[in-house]
């Protein structure tokens, strides 16, 4: 992309304050699945071997980082069996989901193929439309340090519906019955730790 194209699109962007993340090592004594983990592949350079990265687009996995296991996938209809995995993760992928609907889609195939007990680590970031801008979508820039690396990167879309926070996706990751057992939040940022209740677990 020139630099001029370049400049014309970040003229539709309503543009968010840079943010630096640090994205610590996480214990899984099983497979990974990263949830849209083309592009950049963050849990990939941090897990390598140990995850499965799906996408919707193959052009964002033949991007992503050597390691993981990658499969061109629709993360609303997941193509594996019951309980496969211990872990899950969605690094800033959520966001691109259309609809309220689709956000519950996916949560509900995430609770589907963990184990008992098994936990879904999200990254996200607050985002609502602000009254005073007539640009029609967003980017949020970050600087990520993961292990030894630093990636310079953006994440972005046209403005959702209704607010996507915190509030946004609890409500939805309870209607699938995932317990939220932990939550960080830094400036625009959050990261959600959901729990699948262990078996014999009171579910209500």
């Amino acid at each position: 992309m020139s630099d001029e194209q370049t400049a014309n699109l970040m003229d539709r962007l309503h543009v968010y304050e840079h943010q630096t993340i640090f994205v610590e090592d996480f214990e899984s004594a099983g497979l990974v699945l990263d949830v849209g983990g083309g592009g950049e592949g963050v849990i990939g350079v941090l897990k390598g071997n140990q995850v499965v990265a799906i996408d919707l687009l193959k052009s964002e996995l033949l991007e992503a980082p050597d390691g993981p296991l990658k499969l061109v996938m629709d993360a609303r209809n997941m193509r594996f069996l019951d309980e496969t995995f211990d872990t899950a993760t969605a690094f800033f992928s959520l966001m691109y989901l259309k609809s309220r609907a689709d956000c519950r889609k996916v949560f509900a195939e995430a609770y589907r193929v963990l184990k008992p007990g098994g936990r879904f680590l999200v990254w996200e970031a607050s985002v609502s439309r602000p009254a005073e801008t007539d640009k029609p979508s967003y980017v949020i820039l970050l600087r990520v340090l993961v292990k030894d690396r630093e990636i310079e990167t953006g994440y972005g879309q046209p403005w959702p519906d209704e607010p996507h926070d915190p509030e946004y996706y609890t409500a939805v990751v309870e209607e699938a019955g995932f317990k939220v057992i932990g939550k960080q939040e830094d400036g625009r940022l959050f990261r959600l730790v959901l729990q699948k209740p262990p078996e014999g677990a009171d579910s209500a």
